[in-house]
């Protein structure tokens, strides 16, 4: 009897079990490619390490990571106006990870106070990611009196440190409004 009861149940769950199906990806022409407006956007996740180890670059004011007298890490300089000083991240390392970063269009025909309706044009917005982990963060900001180094007159003076491990939490978009004309 209980071998009956056995049978019975096997043979009912493999009935209630769905049939197999069948799918395959195919090619779309470029008619049925032009119907989609692809404004779903760009989902991003990423693993970064910048310079863990020290760079290639090894002379009087570069070198390798454990050498204290010297920079190791990247270096990302920027100036605001033509004969201005030099705004610089400086000895840039570590490694940070996110998950969700997006990327889209999005047109600004509204909203700011007013000035939304007047700009009327598309902006690209990068959402957030929800948690974005920091491990060995470290970079300091400077003023210098050259873009790099290595050039003539070089004097930089190191305005703070930052150095970062942990997560954390960041919430909301980011615009970027276009300048001048395309």
């Amino acid at each position: 009897m209980i071998a009956i009861l056995q049978r019975t149940s096997l043979a009912l769950s493999v009935l209630l079990l769905p049939p197999p199906t069948l799918a395959e990806l195919s090619r779309l022409g470029d008619e049925a490619l032009s119907g989609i407006s692809g404004q779903g956007g760009i989902y991003l996740s990423g693993d970064i390490s910048i310079n863990e180890m020290g760079g290639p670059v090894e002379n009087s004011y570069f070198g390798r990571c454990d050498d204290a007298d010297k920079k190791c890490g990247a270096r990302f300089a920027y100036r605001l106006k033509e004969n201005g000083g030099w705004m610089v991240l400086d000895d840039i390392r570590g490694n940070f990870a996110f998950e969700g970063l997006t990327l889209r269009v999005r047109k600004v025909d509204s909203g700011f106070g007013g000035d939304g309706e007047l700009f009327n044009r598309d902006v690209l917005e990068l959402g957030l990611p929800n948690t974005v982990r920091f491990n060995d963060v470290q970079f300091k900001i400077s003023a210098s009196s050259t873009a790099r180094p290595t050039d003539p007159g070089f004097q930089q003076t190191d305005i703070f440190s930052v150095d970062m491990r942990g997560e954390v939490v960041m919430e909301g978009n980011l615009l970027v409004f276009p300048a001048g004309n395309p």
